[in-house]
């Protein structure tokens, strides 16, 4: 695989989709509507979650590795976010500069708790960095959606969460339960994976040039392709070519199930 994006990025990233999602937050007219894509949600409670979710990995980022998280951590004492405008926005910038002192001091390779232990994205800050992009991306686009002013995702962030996701959410050591499939992603912007879905589980490879077609094939933009994974727009926000059941077989599996 092509080397993903280097961790200084990686935290570039994560500043610029919090100012983004705090800038979409400061133009909402009323923080206690429903958010359309997070439905139990009003957008005082997805900041809320936000704020809450990074002040959490910071906690566990400088835990290292084999501790597991706590159910509920904030390193200042300010678990609630404030009502006002202002003490928000600024509560919200602190929440991702917590994450971000952590991600420092920890470097790319430090070992901490994931979630993902069977996929095939190390546990490490490096990987959960990686994560944070996508987490601040695809609810900014939420906020944005409830304001009826939704934009892509920017490209940068959507090719680079296209090949995160593959490899960190979908891929699994947990035996794909249906019929073998293989599943082809084209980006326009000039991306390309596989999904091999069998007995071994899913794993995510880069798709070569002269490799034959598989099973089927998604192409899109990978805004699009991201907003599908998030279950933000369906899949006919794609180009779909072949049998789409493995896909939407694997839009439903949960590989924890018992």
């Amino acid at each position: 695989m092509p080397n993903t994006v280097e961790f200084p990025e990686v935290l570039r990233l994560i500043e610029d989709r919090s100012a983004a999602f705090r800038a979409a937050l400061a133009s909402a007219p009323d923080l206690d509507v429903p958010v359309p894509t997070c439905p139990d949600w009003t957008l005082r409670e997805l900041a809320q979650h936000l704020g809450d979710g990074r002040r959490r990995q910071a906690v566990i980022i400088a835990a290292g590795s084999g501790v597991e998280p706590p159910t509920r951590a904030d390193p200042k004492g300010a678990p609630t976010a404030p009502r006002h405008r202002e003490a928000l926005d600024a509560w919200l910038a602190e929440s991702t500069g917590l994450m971000l002192d952590a991600l420092h001091e920890a470097g790319p390779d430090r070992g901490c708790w994931t979630w993902w232990g069977r996929s095939q994205a190390p546990q490490t800050s490096g990987a959960v960095a990686r994560h944070q992009v996508q987490e601040l991306a695809v609810h900014t686009y939420d906020v944005q959606l409830t304001q009826g002013a939704a934009q892509p995702l920017p490209s940068d962030v959507a090719v680079e969460g296209v090949d995160e996701f593959l490899t960190t959410v979908a891929a699994t050591t947990v035996a794909w339960p249906f019929e073998p499939a293989t599943i082809d992603l084209h980006t326009t912007e000039g991306r390309s994976w596989r999904l091999t879905l069998d007995a071994d589980g899913v794993r995510c490879d880069d798709l070569a040039a002269d490799a034959e077609p598989g099973d089927m094939a998604l192409r899109g933009a990978a805004s699009d392709m991201i907003l599908y994974f998030y279950q933000r727009v369906p899949l006919d926000s794609l180009e779909a070519t072949g049998d789409t059941t493995p896909m939407e077989q694997l839009a439903d599996w949960d590989p924890t199930a018992p």
